[in-house]
């Protein structure tokens, strides 16, 4: 049963007993305790008020849409008997968001999450977020719960870019105290704002804290530019694209297009695309991309949408299919290179549309991946708010449509894409053609043709042997980083063409 069609939100008021009170109030020090014991277990319990606009909200859009609806006993459609039942329920936890973890989510779901601010969610979509600007990743020590961070890249124009610090540099603390497994969360991702990283090095392989520290501190609505470097290399009679790509980020598809129109002014040969910290994002643009790599054939299939069992047959294969494209969402020309192979730079931080890039270019051209085993994030999101209206589909044209006494969003994985072959099964990630991980000891500066896995990279496209030595003395055992620890996270959401109608009454 379905109670999206007639529900009515309920709540419990609370109950004052005033002349109950009064009488209690009355009672001086020489009464028998006694009596006054008996008095006040003969008083009811106050109900405490519970509002669960929030609960209702989410249970509506897991029964329609999440991809395990059938798995989870508490989402099936004959769960509940009658209102009153599934009031009862949503009473259950007044929390929202543990009720949507430990009510909704299927057991082996490790990506679908919450946000009390749809807001700030979306924001983070667009590449906007309160941020210092350090992206890093974060390693065990050998044989050991002690962690170490090592900076990746630098966002430009952040607080970390007027900082004495930079790729490679080590941190081994954080205020003081040293990192592991049990504090790093709280002191690298926890509610203060400003902190001071403690530094160390590198010598003969071995990690040594220092005397050196930089403070950080984060600032909101910084914008990150996905398009990280774009950069047309010329060596071993090849002209090379190179594109170091951090996001999908759909504000800057166009930009993502003119960096592809400069590629094939330079009429480059080859193409090294560089996802190596790319977590994913917008599926479409990962389409886009695609497309400028591949080609402009919009009878060709990208993706087919797979949903659960009842949701999948509301649709019709208009509504489950991408094709490859050749506009933009603004009807600018997709400017393509055509090519029939490219090398592609990924690794354990490249998930969900980066991931959906190698499998969707997989059937028609050659993809050489470089790196290491990719996260296996092969499920899409949607970003679902208060609005029946619209299927509680995020909408921006729409605000006025939102609960305004509603700011919750989730974001739960409602399918898998598969490619023009119909696979999709990559959950324990794509496995590299080349294997080279990167050094924390030699991580070399990003874009330039020594850096070592584009050097590789480099090496395979020209067929010459690189005098460069490509053994990594210290191998990253990734624990995180800081892209997962923003609302974006390792996240791929796409748009559903004709959300299913809500109504609340």
């Amino acid at each position: 049963m379905c109670f999206g069609n007639y529900l009515k939100i309920m709540k419990k008021y609370l109950l004052v007993f005033l002349g109950a009170g009064l009488f209690l109030g009355s009672c001086s020090k020489n009464d028998d305790p006694q009596v006054a014991e008996e008095l006040e277990e003969t008083i009811p319990t106050p109900e405490v008020e519970i509002d669960v606009t929030v609960q209702n909200f989410m249970w509506q859009t897991m029964n329609t849409y999440y991809y395990w609806q059938g798995d989870v006993a508490d989402l099936g459609d004959d769960r509940f008997t009658s209102n009153d039942d599934y009031i009862s329920f949503l009473e259950t936890e007044e929390n929202p968001g543990t009720f949507f973890d430990e009510k909704l989510l299927y057991a082996e779901d490790r990506f679908s999450f919450y946000s009390e601010d749809y807001k700030e969610l979306t924001q983070s979509f667009a590449g906007i977020s309160k941020s210092n600007g350090l992206e890093f990743g974060l390693s065990l020590f050998v044989d050991s719960d002690d962690v170490f961070g090592y900076v990746r890249y630098i966002v430009p124009n952040s607080n970390a870019s007027t900082k004495d610090i930079q790729r490679g540099d080590i941190f081994t603390g954080v205020n003081g105290t040293a990192l592991n497994l049990d504090n790093y969360i709280d002191l690298l991702f926890g509610e203060n704002d400003t902190y001071t990283l403690n530094m160390a090095e590198i010598s003969g392989n071995v990690i040594t804290s220092t005397d050196r520290a930089v403070t950080l501190t984060k600032e909101a609505n910084l914008t990150e530019n996905p398009i990280f470097i774009a950069n047309v290399l010329e060596t071993g009679g090849k002209k090379i694209g190179y594109l170091m790509y951090n996001g999908f980020t759909n504000e800057y598809d166009e930009q993502l297009n003119n960096a592809f129109g400069e590629f094939k002014s330079a009429s480059v040969t080859d193409l090294v695309l560089d996802l190596r910290y790319n977590p994913g994002g917008s599926v479409n643009s990962a389409r886009l991309l695609s497309s400028m790599i591949y080609g402009t054939y919009t009878n060709n299939v990208f993706l087919k949408a797979r949903y659960n069992e009842k949701l999948q047959s509301e649709f019709t294969d208009d509504d489950l299919i991408e094709y490859f494209t050749d506009t933009t969402d603004n009807n600018t020309p997709i400017n393509t290179l055509g090519l029939s192979k490219v090398y592609i730079i990924a690794t354990g931080s490249s998930a969900s549309a980066s991931e959906l890039v190698m499998n969707g270019l997989d059937p028609y051209i050659n993809v050489i991946h470089i790196g290491t085993t990719t996260t296996g994030k092969n499920e899409f999101s949607v970003t679902f708010v208060d609005d029946f209206e619209n299927g509680n589909v995020y909408d921006p044209n729409r605000e006025d449509n939102i609960n305004p006494d509603n700011h919750w969003a989730i974001q739960p994985l409602i399918g898998r894409n598969e490619n023009a072959n119909g696979f999709s099964e990559y959950t324990d990630g794509l496995s590299p053609d080349i294997l080279l991980g990167e050094d924390v000891s030699n991580l070399g500066v990003l874009g330039n043709m020594d850096e070592p896995l584009l050097a590789k990279a480099i090496a395979e496209i020209t067929g010459t042997t690189a005098k460069m030595d490509f053994t990594v003395d210290m191998p990253v055992k990734l624990v995180s980083s800081s892209k997962m620890f923003t609302k974006i996270k390792d996240n791929m959401f796409m748009d559903i063409k004709n959300p299913i109608k809500l109504t609340e009454k």
